[in-house]
């Protein structure tokens, strides 16, 4: 297939590089493919664009072409009932199934976390799921946890042992 993708470089019908950070090998793409991942690599947003998607959707790049981020204590699988909320391309949110475990891919900061937390918010409000009872964040109980505050402030209701959003 190699040999096919190279002939096509040499008549001007795609180009060969390395476009997506963390996959080797040479990568080849097609002439305006390239222009626009250019733009977007230039393109800075005030707000990162966040993204929710089931971690087991063939559009989640995560666990199939690109590994999980690493973090210690921090576990990622592309399983069935369970999320990712992505911020700019990059996993920074994993739902575990059934909702009750939030885990942070990165380091928890509120640079990052609230809008996760709004677009996990947004996600559900729009449908996305019945509701959501948080009962864990980053292996701790959610209501003992500095996240309780942010996910209160999105929308979500503090009980006792976990934060509670239905649409």
């Amino acid at each position: 297939m190699y040999a096919e993708l190279k002939a096509l470089e040499t008549v001007g019908v795609c180009r060969r590089g390395y476009f997506v950070e963390g996959l080797g090998g040479a990568q080849f793409a097609l002439p305006g493919a390239v222009e626009r991942l250019r733009e977007l690599r230039s393109a800075r947003h005030d707000e990162p664009e966040a993204l929710v998607l089931a971690a087991a959707d063939p559009a989640q790049p995560y666990g199939a072409a690109l590994p999980w981020p690493k973090r210690s204590g921090a576990r990622a699988a592309r399983v069935a009932g369970a999320w990712v909320v992505l911020l700019d391309g990059e996993a920074v949110l994993f739902v575990e199934r059934g909702g009750r475990s939030l885990v942070p891919l990165r380091d928890p900061d509120p640079e990052w976390l609230e809008p996760a937390v709004r677009a996990l918010v947004a996600y559900v409000r729009g449908g996305g799921a019945k509701r959501l009872a948080v009962e864990r964040f980053d292996g701790a109980p959610v209501a003992e946890s500095e996240a309780m505050a942010l996910l209160v402030q999105a929308g979500f209701l503090a009980g006792p042992r976990r934060a509670v959003l239905r649409p």
